[in-house]
């Protein structure tokens, strides 16, 4: 398994241990090699090339840049190595399997939200809003940030727009101070951020700058310190990933291809070279509302996790205990 960085919290917490948890299930002398690139692109590779090296029989890919890991998929190809891609849509070649989520529709969740949000505040035609989105050389970020506009577009005044390399959260804090700058802090009455940490930096750019209270913003991913914001008020919404799905559908998948099975994938993707096998598993919109009937009914986080002593008066407020 091949993960394309550790900025983002779920990668190490969530996904790598579930997909080896399943694999073990699944097939006791399964051996699970895991690499992570650190959002290196070279390393990944090297990692990918190692790996086959070393006689993998299958390749879980969550490639760093999506659109240049073609020439890797093609080596496995030629040693008849099965590919998944996961979680992002690897472009420029055929492969086995993809297992992701409807990204269009995190991004369309996210913009209705945000909608939502600003009409509660009756700023909806007042002001402009920032959207700070994932990074370039994921493809995931284009579908986010296509989903959004279809919702947006129109309907707000998207007064500053940005693609932040690495989905940094330090990069995405410089972005909204830019915004701030140069908009005027009153001017800016919301903000669609592709995920947690880079709505974390964000946060603390608008922060920073004096507001008397926070715009809406959005996020993705489920982080702990998110869902605690948006308990406390700080963050609006965030998307809750159902990654144990995820993983362990990537799981069944490489064990079965391990074991010559070709299980029926119930949809396909166009990666602009071929129709791609794939299962796509819904997200879930969470505001503060939501956040006990979905993060804490999983057992994603336990209460005690969420409700730390700034939060437990917003926990109790709605009744996760």
């Amino acid at each position: 398994m091949f993960l394309p960085e550790s900025k983002t919290t779920r990668y190490e917490a969530f996904d790598r241990p579930l997909f080896e948890a399943k694999v073990k299930t699944l097939c006791a002398d399964c051996k699970v090699l895991y690499f992570n690139a650190d959002q290196d692109a070279a390393k990944q590779q090297q990692q990918v090339e190692a790996a086959l090296t070393q006689g993998a029989n299958a390749l879980v890919l969550d490639a760093v840049d999506a659109s240049a890991v073609a020439s890797l998929v093609n080596q496995a190809k030629r040693a008849k190595v099965p590919v998944i891609a996961y979680d992002r849509l690897i472009s420029g070649i055929t492969y086995d399997y993809y297992v992701s989520f409807n990204n269009v529709r995190v991004g369309e969740m996210q913009g209705q939200a945000l909608l939502d949000a600003l009409g509660k505040n009756g700023t909806t035609d007042k002001g402009q809003i920032v959207m700070i989105n994932g990074s370039p050389t994921d493809p995931s970020s284009a579908d986010y940030k296509t989903g959004a506009h279809n919702v947006l577009d129109g309907k707000v005044k998207i007064g500053r727009e940005f693609d932040t390399p690495d989905w940094s959260p330090d990069k995405a804090q410089q972005e909204m101070e830019q915004a701030i700058t140069a908009l005027g802090r009153d001017t800016v009455t919301g903000v669609l951020s592709a995920n947690d940490g880079m709505a974390g930096g964000a946060i603390a750019a608008i922060k920073r700058a004096g507001y008397a209270k926070l715009p809406p913003i959005t996020g993705q991913d489920a982080e702990l310190a998110a869902v605690q914001r948006i308990l406390t008020g700080e963050q609006y919404m965030t998307i809750y990933l159902d990654i144990r799905s995820e993983a362990e559908k990537a799981a069944e998948l490489a064990v079965a291809v391990v074991q010559k099975q070709t299980p029926q994938a119930p949809t396909q993707v166009d990666n602009k070279t071929g129709q791609i096998p794939s299962f796509l598993l819904d997200p879930i919109a969470v505001t503060a509302d939501k956040v006990k009937d979905t993060i804490v009914k999983d057992g994603f986080y336990q209460a005690a996790d969420i409700c730390t002593a700034p939060v437990k008066a917003a926990c109790d407020r709605e009744g996760i205990k």
